[in-house]
């Protein structure tokens, strides 16, 4: 059997069309926090558990290290408190025009497929990267479908999906999403749906992407509508979201300025009884 025979399998829920919802918390919420150091990783399984969330996805730009005497005590804090670190996201461009920066590229995005395993997390989002002036971006897809074919063959070893953000530069447009997944042909590259990240037809380039997603990220606006943001309709979007047969989680990724102690609560509120009125 090919490889892209199983590509359905990825895009399309194996038993049966109902949606499976559960919530999680982008670690990247608290990026102010975490920065300062007034805020560590571990705080975020106790938060988790009073906003009765599901999941974490861990934005590692603040990891303190990569090595077990940092990751292990995490993943049993987790574990011990019923909270799953199912998700990592880390930064990466892949729009490298020559074979040794791509090279280079590729053990990084190795790196990582590392620490999420060691972390028990089965899903990183990565990013595409931005085209380079001096080349076209037919150029530059070739290139991230390079780094990441080579990188799914690792993936696949450890049992880590990796989920191409639509993350503007070479991801701005859903069109192009889908074709370098398609072409990467591999149960393990899929799509980490941003819903704020779009500039143009949000609505429609999500549905686009949906068949495709293995996370997906909630963001308080939308863009697309010309110069300004307007509020994400959660209820159209999670509504949207299952009907496409999505299983997985939905983390709240809260990018305002506002105090996110105080306006993540009732968002995560919110978003947990989406995630009720339209699962299974």
């Amino acid at each position: 059997m090919l490889r892209r025979d199983f590509l359905p399998l990825l895009a399309l829920p194996a038993f049966g069309a109902k949606a499976r919802l559960r919530t999680a918390i982008c670690a990247y919420s608290f990026r102010e926090p975490l920065q300062k150091g007034s805020m560590k990783y571990e705080d975020l399984v106790p938060l988790a558990v009073e906003n009765e969330v599901d999941g974490l996805d861990l934005t590692v730009y603040w990891f303190p290290s990569t090595e077990n005497s940092f990751l292990q005590p995490l993943k049993r804090l987790a574990y011990r408190h019923g909270v799953e670190i199912y998700s990592i996201s880390v930064r990466t461009n892949m729009c490298q025009p020559t074979p040794e920066l791509r090279d280079k590229e590729l053990a990084e995005v190795k790196k990582w497929i590392d620490v999420a395993a060691r972390l028990g997390a089965g899903h990183i989002r990565v990013f595409g990267g931005t085209v380079p002036k001096t080349s076209t971006e037919d150029e530059a897809a070739k290139w991230v479908v390079d780094v990441l074919s080579r990188a799914s063959a690792y993936a696949a070893e450890r049992g880590v999906i990796l989920g191409l953000e639509n993350h503007g530069g070479i991801t701005s447009r859903a069109s192009r999403i889908v074709e370098i997944v398609k072409k990467v042909d591999s149960p393990w590259v899929a799509v980490n749906l941003d819903t704020g990240n779009f500039t143009t037809d949000a609505y429609e380039q999500i549905a686009e992407i949906l068949p495709f997603a293995a996370n997906v990220q909630f963001k308080t606006e939308l863009h697309g509508f010309g110069a300004k943001a307007e509020p994400a309709d959660w209820d159209r979007l999670t509504s949207m979201i299952a009907k496409s047969g999505y299983r997985g989680y939905l983390a709240l990724e809260y990018e305002e300025k506002a105090d996110a102690f105080t306006h993540v609560p009732p968002l995560l509120k919110k978003l947990n009884g989406l995630a009720r009125k339209y699962s299974v």
